[in-house]
């Protein structure tokens, strides 16, 4: 009678033999790596260069088509090096301006301010108007206000008088000038007491009078 094995170690036997390496030949693993392969092969990513475009917003855009960017308001062609976008050199707006529209690729001016203002009033472009009795302004069509400022000549008298709504003063009562603290009128010999008389300077209004003055004895002029 032969020697007993345990039941265990019997199947451990079995299989260590049915896993060994040797029982594995090459044709096996080539089969392995091909499937490995195959599997990968059904794995699609997608590749959008030179194809399409996407923007921002993930929208997907076929090639010589135009689109608008989210960002920007210019447009863009899509082509095989990615999108173009248009870059104009945009005019200036007018520092006037008083609505601006941003629909387009450049900003653009849809109103333009047709009035001047000067001190707190509005004036319609061309129109004359006074604001003090010695300035004369004009609305100009750059909506700018230009004035001129009335340069008075000396008045020709020692009390001039500033009446309402003219601008420069007035001698009332003619050309005159100082006699002491007597204003006589000029062009004239004027007594201006007993003994004295006076004259203005021709032209020369701002100088005292010319004073002549005779001896006299209780009123009456010695000869």
């Amino acid at each position: 009678m032969g020697p007993l094995f345990p039941t265990t170690c019997i199947v451990l036997l079995v299989l260590h033999a049915t896993l060994s390496p040797a029982s594995l030949s090459p044709e096996d693993y080539a089969v392995d790596e091909a499937e490995r392969t195959a599997n990968s092969d059904n794995i699609i990513f997608d590749d959008y260069r030179g194809k399409v475009c996407v923007d921002d917003s993930g929208f997907v855009y076929k090639l010589g088509e135009r689109f608008f960017p989210g960002h920007s308001n210019c447009p863009c062609v899509c082509t095989e090096d990615g999108p173009v976008c248009d870059q104009p050199e945009c005019p200036k707006i007018h520092p006037k301006c008083t609505k601006v529209e941003h629909n387009g690729c450049c900003p653009e001016c849809k109103e333009v301010k047709n009035f001047c203002e000067y001190r707190g009033k509005t004036y319609k472009i061309l129109e004359e108007f006074k604001p003090s009795p010695c300035e004369w302004c004009r609305c100009e069509p750059n909506n700018e206000v230009h004035c001129v400022v009335s340069d008075c000549a000396v008045p020709e008298c020692v009390n001039p008088v500033y009446e309402p709504e003219q601008c420069c003063p007035i001698c009332k009562n003619g050309p005159n000038c100082f006699a002491g603290t007597t204003i006589i009128p000029a062009g004239i010999e004027v007594k201006v007491d007993d003994c004295t008389i006076c004259r203005c300077h021709n032209g020369d209004w701002w100088k005292p009078a010319q004073c002549l003055r005779r001896e006299c004895l209780n009123g009456q002029t010695l000869s």
